[in-house]
């Protein structure tokens, strides 16, 4: 088993994919309930305490905007944690919208320098290219193999 960060990380159809191929899906929704389920924390709509952005800075410059920091508070340490990653191009909104285009090219951009196995795809456009990407995310699944740390 190892575990897959979904790019875009809200995307439930991925999630549920990796999840069916036996590997842990890395996303937002499993990050973001931990950490509104912590105990203490009362901000609720915006999800985010005055540390997260500190703690994004490890990730992120601190010129960068709050929110950029706060996102990658969750992301970041997920992000080190994947053992191998599916990144979608272009992704239609329904497919899972990540709504801050400058850390979705932090992601992708750390994402594609890691050391780890990824698959890239296109979103689809036809039915075609529909039946055509879910092979691939299953190829990719299924033969997917992780160097073990020692």
């Amino acid at each position: 088993m190892a575990k897959v960060f979904i790019y875009p990380a809200t995307s439930l159809i991925l999630s549920d994919l990796v999840a069916r191929f036996g590997h842990e899906p890395l996303g937002s929704a499993i990050a973001i309930r931990e950490h509104v389920q912590t105990p203490g924390f009362d901000s609720p709509p915006i999800q985010m305490t005055s540390d997260d952005p500190q703690k994004g800075l490890k990730w992120a410059a601190v010129e960068v905007p709050s929110g950029i920091r706060g996102r990658m508070s969750l992301y970041g340490p997920m992000v080190e944690e994947a053992e191998a990653a599916i990144i979608i191009d272009e992704p239609e909104l329904a497919f899972g919208c990540m709504g801050c285009a400058r850390t979705n090219e932090l992601l992708c951009f750390m994402l594609r320098e890691r050391d780890i196995p990824r698959l890239e795809l296109r979103y689809p456009t036809s039915k075609d290219e529909g039946v055509t990407f879910v092979a691939a995310i299953k190829e990719f699944l299924v033969n997917l193999e992780v160097k073990k740390h020692e």
